[in-house]
């Protein structure tokens, strides 16, 4: 009776290391891109695929000037990669759920992007949100559109990550993208002391966050609706 105990003992164990090998390679967190479209909105958030290079290296590297003073680096400068790298890159972070990038498409032409990274599970559910937007389409609401379709993706959509809380973290003196968090209702939080690395340097970052529970018939809906304000009183 105690040796056949011992036997069953090991074979639990056995199952639970092959379980957790297997949840490791194949995690219930994969995420699965869709394509995100909102009646009355013109735009529509695709996964970025190899195919895509020409048009993204062309609308991305002739904003290169406009979109200087916001982008992020790595203080420890990281070797340069190809576009396929790239992609092959942001193809395993869905597999592992840690990330999700969508083209802002217009009138099937690529006019920004979207991304969703930095995700946490457990008992944080949450990410972080970056975005640009092509110059000669500044102006006509896709940043604040994009931002919204997302959050209700990542937040409501039952195909989606089931996420609690975004955030979307902005230099104090970039005025376009705080107005467009703030035209989507996000909640300012504060201010985040040499938060990311920018142009060579750690600059602080004015936080935003937007919550599963302020999403109401969605984001979407009431950007599209002229409801900018934050949800809570």
């Amino acid at each position: 009776m105690h040796h056949s105990s011992c036997r069953y003992v090991a074979t639990i164990r056995a199952v639970s290391v092959f379980r957790s090998i297997k949840e490791a390679l194949h995690p219930d967190n994969q995420i699965r891109m869709p394509r995100l479209t909102h009646a009355g909105c013109p735009i529509v958030l695709r996964p970025l695929t190899m195919d895509d290079e020409d048009a993204w290296d062309e609308v991305r590297w002739r904003n290169n000037a406009w979109l200087a003073p916001w982008e992020s680096g790595d203080p420890m400068h990281g070797g340069s990669i190809t576009f396929n790298q790239w992609i092959q890159r942001q193809r395993r972070n869905e597999q592992h759920g840690i990330g999700a990038l969508f083209a802002i498409e217009y009138q099937m032409r690529i006019v920004g992007q979207i991304s969703l990274g930095a995700i946490s599970y457990g008992s944080m559910r949450t990410g972080v949100v970056g975005y640009w937007v092509d110059q000669r389409y500044a102006g006509h609401g896709f940043a604040p559109m994009a931002l919204a379709m997302l959050a209700d993706w990542a937040l409501t959509d039952p195909f989606g990550p089931a996420l609690h809380r975004l955030e979307i973290a902005i230099l104090p003196d970039n005025a376009r993208s705080l107005a467009v968090v703030r035209k989507v209702g996000a909640h300012h939080e504060g201010l985040r002391e040499r938060y990311i690395y920018v142009n060579g340097q750690w600059r602080d970052h004015v936080t935003f966050a937007m919550l599963a529970e302020d999403a109401g018939q969605g984001f979407t809906e009431r950007l599209l609706h002229g409801s900018s304000g934050s949800t809570r009183p």
